[in-house]
């Protein structure tokens, strides 16, 4: 027996829905297993499940509120959708959306995109230190980067301090020319491209001259105390464990930390354990610190790098059980 649910959906949101070469319904019906037809501008969902075809049926008018907030429906959204959909999570998609970190010099919103970054953001508005671990892609260090620019704005933090360890990811740069700021910009560009995006070049430039804007570093944050900033340590996973105690002992009063990393990217040499990994199993009991773990399921760039990132996942943990059955 074929189970059928007849959906109303404005003519001016329909096209959005369906995507180019109606890409997106495509999407649609082969992770949820219905079948989408337009009929004189209704929706027919049908399936031989019944619930999957109801599970579809909630997706899809998400989808349709969603966009009627003004989100452009993307692949990667659908996709996600579509995950959530599969576990029968899809009443979270219009929650996810719904809520505003900041906007963008463009007015752009910027937005949790996954249930992990919703929790993410949601942990950096709660908690003094907040952990944001997990792989490329995953929107760690933008939110970050959103949050801060919210509390500055809104003068909750009077200053935002971006940093990262100058790290070579796996191949020696050597010598570099010019000025000490010249030498120190190739590691810190991808901080300066999100504060470029959101902040715009102007308000950014304005305000990291009056210096209220720092961008350094980890080695520069030895010896100072933060007060009233936001501070963001950028690729922990290439911090030294006192590398790592130097920068949370920095933290003064009214001020938040947000550290990110990648526990799968290391470029320590040799076996130089990570800062990162000390700092889960040393302060994990603490109630003001957050950590929060990102998956593969994060992912909101090219579904390619989510499909990248899930396969490395894969195969690291086949080698992990392999030595682990062979030192048995």
């Amino acid at each position: 027996m074929k189970y059928t649910r007849e959906l109303d959906v404005p003519l001016d949101r329909m096209q959005e829905l369906f995507g180019t070469g109606d890409s997106y319904i495509k999407k649609i019906e082969e992770g949820m297993e219905v079948t989408v037809t337009d009929r004189n501008g209704s929706l027919n969902v049908g399936g031989e499940n019944e619930q999957k075809v109801e599970h579809a049926v909630h997706l899809i008018n998400q989808l349709v509120n969603v966009s009627k907030r003004g989100t452009a429906l993307e692949a990667q959204s659908i996709d996600y959708a579509v995950e959530l959909g599969k576990d029968g999570l899809e009443d979270n998609i219009e929650e996810i959306d719904r809520e505003v970190i900041c906007r963008a010099v463009n007015g752009r919103p910027v937005k949790a995109k996954t249930l992990g970054q919703k929790d993410y953001a949601r942990a950096m508005k709660e908690h003094m230190i907040t952990f944001g671990i997990g792989p490329a892609g995953t929107g760690k260090t933008y939110l970050a980067i959103a949050m801060a620019v919210n509390a500055f704005r809104t003068e909750e933090v009077s200053r935002i301090i971006l940093t990262r360890p100058a790290m070579e990811a796996g191949e020696k740069l050597g010598f570099l020319p010019g000025d000490l700021q010249s030498k120190v910009d190739p590691y810190l560009r991808p901080l300066y491209d999100a504060l470029f995006q959101i902040m715009g070049p102007e308000d950014f430039s304005r305000n990291l001259e009056r210096g209220l804007i720092e961008v350094a570093p980890l080695a520069y944050m030895r010896g100072r105390t933060l007060d009233r900033s936001f501070i963001i340590l950028d690729e922990a996973q290439n911090t030294t464990p006192s590398q790592m105690k130097m920068f949370l002992t920095r933290i003064g009063f009214g001020s938040k930390a947000v550290i990110t990393g990648d526990l799968t990217q290391k470029d320590l040499p040799g076996d130089m354990p990570s800062g990162l990994d000390s700092a889960k199993r040393v302060l994990a009991k603490i109630p003001e610190i957050k950590f929060c773990t990102l998956t593969s399921k994060d992912v909101v760039r090219h579904p390619l790098v989510q499909k990248i990132v899930r396969a490395y996942e894969d195969y690291e943990n086949r080698e992990k059980s392999g030595s682990g059955r062979k030192g048995h």
